[in-house]
């Protein structure tokens, strides 16, 4: 009997149990604390996937079951594709981040452009086999506007104000929206997966898969941390981040995220137009006010908080210690000068 699991983020767990016949799925048994209405769709779930090819894909199983749902099925806290996944899983086919050997970096403090560089560089070592899986924390060296790969600049900043202010203005690689950060103000990580860890998904289900270790790790320190569709992480007292992901080689999932430890929203209002919409209205015009959810929420120092996150990532996923070699920074340096340090890569979208 083959056996797997898929706890849907935000939902509930959906368990497959079955075996292998002439090449068909045969068995089947689908459980778990999910509520399905009326309950004898479920007969129906378990008849369209038996008898489907052990190589079905997560895509061709779902819809399977979709067709064979009635038409008023109630389906709270799963899905087909949640089933699919579980039953791939069963089959070996679908992997599960401790199916990957995955490193924990947490380098030293480098330019922003320098961040940016290194998530393609280290992101294309994942694809091609040269390193493994990664986990990398972010260490600022000076205030920066990050914006997403397809934001108009002026649009978003006030260039002028960032220049008075000393604060660099970089792109990314990702779409999503701009950010801004100074030294010790915000907690940002890169996640590199091989494309298989999400490739049964969604674009949307994969963001919220892969925030799902690190919503535990801010439960775990006292924060009521929970997903938002489709990129964002928040909590009953306000937005903590945001996600964006970007896909290289069709090999690689590049995952980052920036939660608000503690910034000044004063400074994002004058630097950041959009923003400046964004904050109108949430009683930010005090020089003194400032973005800080995780640490008002946990009460701790930020890199203590950056300690536990490793702590809670390396005990559900596994992995060791690792660190970013002198080629891939010789690569990244590359990189800044060919793309992300040139006015061209800046002003694409001007």
């Amino acid at each position: 009997m083959m056996h797997g699991e898929y706890k849907v983020p935000g939902g509930k767990l959906v368990v497959a149990d079955l075996h292998e016949k002439d090449g068909r799925i045969a068995g089947v048994q689908i459980s778990g604390d999910f509520f399905l209405e009326p309950a004898e769709a479920l007969e129906g779930i378990r008849g369209a996937v038996t008898g489907l090819s052990v190589n079905s894909t997560a895509q061709e199983l779902a819809a399977a079951i979709r067709q064979a749902l009635p038409d008023r099925v109630q389906m709270f806290g799963f899905s087909p594709e949640a089933v699919a996944l579980a039953v791939r899983r069963a089959l070996g086919k679908a992997k599960t981040w401790q199916d990957f050997e995955w490193q924990v970096i947490d380098a030293k403090a480098v330019a922003p452009r320098m961040h940016v560089a290194l998530d393609e560089v280290l992101a294309k070592e994942v694809a091609a086999g040269r390193r493994a899986p990664a986990l990398r924390f972010w260490e600022w060296d000076r205030a920066s506007i990050i914006i997403g790969a397809f934001q108009s600049l002026q649009n978003e900043v006030d260039v002028e104000a960032a220049k008075a202010l000393g604060v660099e203005i970089i792109r990314r690689a990702s779409g999503g929206g701009a950010m801004f950060v100074e030294k010790g103000t915000a907690i940002t990580y890169s996640i590199y997966a091989p494309i298989e860890l999400v490739e049964d998904m969604s674009f949307a289900d994969s963001y919220a898969f892969l925030d799902t270790w690190v919503l535990k790790a801010l439960n775990a320190l006292g924060v009521e941390a929970s997903y938002m569709p489709l990129n964002d992480i928040t909590s009953p007292r306000g937005k903590i981040g945001g996600a964006a992901q970007k896909r290289f080689m069709d090999k690689v999932v590049l995952h980052h995220v920036t939660m608000a430890y503690n910034m000044d929203a004063a400074k994002m209002m004058q630097v950041l137009r959009i923003g400046r919409e964004k904050m109108s209205d949430k009683g930010t015009a005090s020089a003194a006010r400032r973005v800080d959810p995780v640490r008002s929420q946990t009460g701790m120092e930020r890199r203590a908080v950056i300690e536990s996150m490793k702590k809670t990532f390396l005990g559900l996923n596994g992995g060791t210690i690792g660190d970013i070699t002198d080629d891939e920074y010789a690569k990244a340096e590359q990189l800044i000068a060919e793309k992300y340090g040139t006015d061209a890569w800046l002003n694409k979208m001007p």
